[in-house]
């Protein structure tokens, strides 16, 4: 397939006020991807369309421009107001809709935003669909006749359902008294969600990063950093605390200790949890995921594959291979026995739901997985520089990986977003690691 002008592998993103994301282009995209839907509409009525966007300021101007654009197409709106991306994906599935669109720049500062979409069954569009979005994108505005407009209408009651739903994917056998959690929503879409989810269950629940107003979300609170919600948890001598991020897909946790759960070890918590009742068909991680993760999962006897770093690329691999549970470092998990995308909400309550069945905490529930010391390095990379080919870093990369032997890995590769090469060592000890970043970087690129 041809390279997307405007799609990236997350939907469009860029500064608000830029080249797209601005209320013209959110227009023209509203008109073109509703023209696609229309044309694909598997019902006599219109097709209709559900809008969810996290707590920056830019909200406003895109949902009111997208909105527009979807009306003169044809395409009844519903404007669901500040949800989670994951909500939205529910939302979709369970209204029936043609589409559910998102617009959050996730982890990012609120000077970047995006729209991204989500099909009728809760999941990516297809990338035809995209592709056909695109095509349209450059084609002059146009308007249906005023009785082919579609209509819009605000609902009230989007977060009161998905609440519903994230309690309704933790075991009912099961509740969260005693429990006295920190809930950390990064001053994003699960600001009003997120606290009464867990309340609901019955813990008790005190909050940071949930005022959000219009400018602070991701601002050193929620997933990206997690050093607040450590000192959150001691002050507040708290047995859990739940970071998420701007649009409440990613997680992290942290217990009592002030100790720091990554994805990779929330993500072992709930493998090692469906095991107890069910054969475990294979687990998918990325070319970031801890070694030591890699290992155990081999000594459990349960298939693990690596995907290129990104949940989107993580759900790719799942679907190929017909299996359910997958994730991220950084803390997109997926449980497609719960829900058809990545949801930090109810990646929580996948784990709670693990500690409460083995009456275990967080940090016994992980104790039998050792993590690997990573050490990773950025070094520039000119222009051109064929680095794949690189006679000296190929030297230097085998002989690291000849020293590790079965006590680590070596990761090269170069970055997506700035020209630089990230060189990763990871070993069962931290002095090997460091040696064998030294090795590496001592190579010249050029």
């Amino acid at each position: 397939m041809s390279a997307r002008k405007y799609f990236g592998t997350d939907g469009v993103r860029g500064i608000v006020g830029g080249d797209r994301i601005n209320a013209e282009f959110a227009l023209r995209l509203g008109y073109a991807a509703g023209r696609v839907l229309a044309r694909g509409a598997v019902s006599a009525g219109r097709p209709t369309v559900v809008i969810g966007k996290d707590t920056r300021i830019s909200g406003y101007m895109l949902e009111s421009a997208l909105e527009a654009g979807l009306s003169a197409a044809g395409v009844d709106v519903m404007l669901a107001g500040p949800i989670p991306t994951p909500a939205v994906a529910y939302l979709t599935r369970a209204w029936r809709l043609a589409a559910g669109i998102v617009i959050s720049a996730s982890h990012n500062p609120h000077y970047d935003n995006g729209i991204k979409f989500f099909s009728a069954a809760g999941t990516k569009l297809p990338d035809e669909t995209e592709a056909a979005i695109e095509a349209l994108l450059d084609e002059p505005l146009g308007c249906a006749d005023s009785a082919g407009l579609g209509r819009a209408r605000r609902i009230s009651d989007a977060a009161g359902r998905y609440i519903e739903f994230c309690k309704s994917t933790f075991p009912s056998e099961l509740d969260l008294q005693g429990l006295k959690i920190v809930v950390d929503a990064a001053n994003g879409a699960a600001y009003h969600i997120a606290p009464h989810v867990f309340r609901e269950l019955g813990a008790e629940v005190s909050v940071i990063g949930c005022e959000p107003d219009g400018f602070n979300i991701n601002e050193k609170v929620g997933a990206t950093h997690p050093e607040t919600l450590v000192a959150a948890v001691a002050a507040q001598g708290a047995d859990l605390g739940v970071a998420l991020d701007g649009d409440a897909d990613r997680l992290q946790m942290v217990d009592a200790t002030g100790r720091l759960f990554n994805g990779d070890e929330l993500l072992y918590a709930i493998v090692r949890d469906r095991a107890r009742t069910q054969p475990i068909q294979g687990v998918v991680g990325t070319l970031m995921t801890n070694f030591g993760f890699e290992r155990r999962m081999r000594e459990l006897g349960i298939p693990f594959e690596r995907a290129k770093v990104g949940d989107r690329y993580v759900l790719e691999v799942l679907r190929q291979r017909g299996w359910l549970y997958g994730g991220e470092s950084s803390g997109h998990l997926l449980c497609l026995d719960r829900h058809t995308t990545g949801d930090g909400i109810v990646a929580a309550l996948q784990v709670l739901a693990a500690m409460r069945h083995a009456g275990a905490s967080l940090a016994d529930l992980v104790a039998d997985l050792s993590m690997y010391a990573q050490k990773m390095v950025n070094v520039p990379l000119a222009p051109g520089l064929d680095w794949q080919t690189h006679a000296g870093l190929k030297e230097a990369s085998d002989a690291v990986r000849a020293s590790l032997g079965e006590r680590g890995r070596v990761l090269i590769r170069a970055s997506g977003t700035e020209p630089k090469l990230r060189l990763m060592v990871e070993a069962d000890d931290e002095a090997l690691a460091e040696e064998g970043v030294r090795r590496l970087v001592a190579v010249k690129l050029a």
